[in-house]
């Protein structure tokens, strides 16, 4: 099958034909040549992918082109399924295709909220995840945990605020000894230690 888009394309859109984990096909293609695919993989007979099941990026810093959105798409009349990857950066867009799939939409503003990647044509690029007031991109592998700011009701201004990241030392010191195994002694226990160390009494005895 991926041999047949490949061919269907009249340019080289696609860069590289995969088959992942036994059978799991994945093309990944040019940003310049997403569409034409995406419209060819919902409208070729021999394809029919009727379904976006799931649009997600992945981050790979090491790499010039950092960012990958992953598109996986379902035909459910002819059941098959197929993986479409394309590799962006921070700066370059990637085509939207919510006017193939409209539930692209929603994908595309969490690709855009999580990792910060650009969808050109996507009319309604907003966060979707994190507040409208939030800072930077989380599931960037830079970024950092603890966030840059922080949000609190403030109860003397009577209004929710935004300030740096504080955490007092109290919350830098953790303990990482399971609380099953840090507990050695539980009320009662006293008796079972005793009855250890005195040995079972013979039977007929009286307690």
């Amino acid at each position: 099958m991926g041999e047949a888009v490949r061919q269907a394309l009249p340019r080289a859109t696609i860069e590289s034909i995969e088959v992942e984990r036994g059978d799991e096909l994945v093309l990944r293609v040019r940003r310049d040549g997403l569409v034409e695919l995406m419209t060819l993989l919902r409208d070729g007979a021999d394809f029919a992918f009727e379904q976006l099941m799931d649009l997600c990026g992945t981050d790979w810093p090491e790499k010039p082109l950092r960012f990958e959105v992953v598109y996986n798409l379902l035909s459910l009349s002819l059941n098959q399924r197929i993986r479409v990857v394309v590799a962006t950066d921070a700066a370059t867009p990637v085509p939207s295709i919510a006017s193939i799939w409209p539930n692209a939409t929603w994908y595309e503003r969490e690709a855009w909220d999580m990792y910060g990647v650009v969808f050109e044509g996507q009319t309604d690029l907003r966060r979707l995840l994190t507040d409208y007031g939030f800072e930077g991109h989380p599931l960037r592998k830079d970024f950092p945990l603890t966030g840059y700011v922080e949000v609190r009701y403030d109860e003397e201004r009577k209004q929710v605020v935004y300030e740096p990241v504080k955490l007092t030392q109290d919350f830098r010191n953790f303990d990482f000894l399971s609380p099953w195994e840090g507990m050695t002694t539980l009320p009662g226990d006293e008796k079972v230690h005793l009855n250890r160390i005195e040995g079972p009494k013979p039977q007929g005895t009286e307690a």
